[in-house]
């Protein structure tokens, strides 16, 4: 099983709530704060085999608060040949026009880093009408709608993370 890293920001428990829900589906997993990475903690990058970031979506498609803050931390990562998977969460009924939009700011930011965005998802079964998270007809990575299909997250969860662990 590949060593992954998560770090995510949340600032209402949801996006938390998924990442610990991704990380305990993983044999080799450890859960970061977003608030808690830093210039040292790009150090030890190199020893992840998975890096998987996660965002919610605030307003019309700002970035999480603490992400905003780490985003240039970000784009200067060592993360050439990394593969790196997205999460986001949102709520596609209130913003139908910029749901999941963290999963492309997040993604932009991977790639300017040189990182390979591993775990794209269909977006069948969602209602949003646009996003900055959706390229080529697929999200970016894992969507969560909580306030509006909560009961799908499970399995979506599960079925991503087969998706994330075959592509390392």
């Amino acid at each position: 099983m590949a060593k992954t890293l998560i770090v995510f920001g949340s600032s209402t428990g949801v996006t938390e709530d998924v990442a610990r829900s991704i990380g305990g589906s993983l044999e080799e997993a450890v859960v970061v704060n977003v608030t808690d990475w830093n210039e040292d903690s790009l150090k030890e990058l190199d020893s992840f085999d998975l890096i998987v970031l996660g965002a919610s979506t605030w307003g019309i498609g700002d970035l999480q608060d603490d992400w905003h803050v780490k985003l240039g931390l970000l784009e200067n990562a060592p993360l050439a040949g990394k593969k790196v998977a997205l999460f986001g969460t949102g709520d596609q009924e209130s913003y139908p026009d910029s749901f999941v939009d963290a999963l492309g700011i997040l993604a932009e930011a991977a790639e300017k880093a040189g990182a390979t965005i591993v775990g794209q998802t269909s977006t069948e079964g969602y209602t949003h009408e646009e996003s900055r998270g959706v390229r080529d007809g697929l999200f970016l990575g894992l969507a969560i709608d909580q306030d509006n299909q909560g009961d799908l997250t499970p399995e979506r969860i599960s079925s991503w993370v087969s998706t994330i662990t075959s592509a390392v």
